[in-house]
C-alpha cells in the first residue's frame, strides 16, 4: 500500500533522515520503532505531507504523494494521529470525531445556507457513522461531554476515533499509548488487533516495546535517520544492529 524509497529530510544541512526505504503492506500492521531522536516523527510528517521530504519517494497505492500537502494527503485516504493531543476542548467529543470527516461533508457555502433535503440527510449518515466509531472506543456514553474534562487514556481513545471514521486505506499512528497505564494500554492493544482484523492498513509508531512485540506483523527500525532492519518482530528482536542501537545507548548512559 505504501512505499517508501530513499526518503531523506534536512534541516537547516543537517540530516534527520537518510536514504530510508521500506513497505508497507496492505491489511497488515507495520511497528516503525526507534530510539529518541531516531526520525520517526519526521518521517510520519512526511508521509502525511506536514513536511516536504528533501529527496526520495513516497508511493501510496502506486501513486506519488511527497509533497503533497496534507489535506490532499488525506483526501487519498491516510488518517494519522498524533504524537501530542491534537483535541479541540470546548467542542463535544461527538463533535471531535466529526471533525474527521471534513473531507466529506462538502464544501459549499451555497448548499449549507439552503440546509436543502440532502445536506440534512448527509449531515445524519455523518452523525452516525461518528457514532459508531466512538461505540467502537467505548465513547458512546461521553459523546456530549466537552472533549477537555476527560481523563488522558480518553483523550487517545478520541482521536483514535477521528482517525478511523473516514474509513481510511491507511492509518498511521504516533504513539497512542504514551502516557497511558498498563490497563489502558492493553485495552488500545486490543482495538488495534480488532482494526486489523477489520481489514485496516496501520503503520504504528510506538516506544512500548512488548506492545509492538504483541501485536506488529512487521518491524521497522530507524536509528539516527535511517532504516537499520525490517522484520518479524522474532528477527528484529535478535538483529545485531536493533540491540546495538537500544542496549548500546544505555550502557552509555549508565
Amino acid at each position: 500500500m505504501l512505499r517508501l524509497e530513499g526518503v531523506s529530510k534536512n534541516f537547516g544541512g543537517l540530516p534527520a533522515l537518510s536514504e530510508v526505504s521500506f513497505a508497507v503492506p496492505t491489511g497488515r500492521l507495520t511497528a516503525l520503532i526507534g530510539p529518541n531522536g531516531a526520525g520517526k516523527s519526521t518521517l510520519i510528517n512526511c508521509m502525511t505531507g506536514v513536511l516536504p521530504p528533501t529527496s526520495g519517494s513516497i508511493r501510496f497505492q502506486g501513486s506519488e504523494i511527497a509533497g503533497l500537502p496534507a489535506h490532499k494527503v488525506t483526501r487519498l485516504g491516510i488518517h494519522r494521529t498524533f504524537q501530542n493531543l491534537r483535541l479541540f476542548p470546548r467542542l463535544s467529543v461527538l463533535d471531535n470525531v466529526l471533525t474527521g470527516l471534513t473531507c466529506e461533508g462538502g464544501d459549499s457555502m451555497f448548499m449549507a445556507m439552503l440546509r436543502l433535503p440532502y445536506l440534512r440527510h448527509r449531515e445524519r449518515q455523518l452523525r452516525l457513522r461518528a457514532l459508531e466509531a466512538m461505540d467502537a472506543f467505548g465513547l458512546s456514553d461521553k459523546a456530549q461531554w466537552p472533549a477537555g474534562v476527560l481523563a488522558y487514556g480518553d483523550k487517545k481513545r478520541v482521536e483514535l476515533a477521528r482517525a478511523i471514521v473516514g474509513r481510511p486505506e491507511l492509518l498511521l499512528l504516533d504513539e497512542p499509548v504514551a502516557g497511558l497505564n498498563a490497563e489502558e494500554t492493553a485495552a488500545v492493544g486490543d482495538q488495534l488487533r480488532n482494526l486489523r482484523r477489520a481489514g485496516h492498513t496501520i503503520l504504528l509508531v510506538e516506544h512500548d516495546m512488548e506492545l509492538v512485540m504483541n501485536i506488529a506483523d512487521q518491524v521497522v527500525v530507524l536509528d539516527s535517520g535511517k532504516c537499520i532492519a525490517t522484520g518479524t518482530a522474532d528477527e528484529v528482536r535478535r538483529n545485531p544492529l536493533v540491540l546495538e542501537a537500544y542496549l548500546g545507548r544505555m550502557e552509555a548512559t549508565a
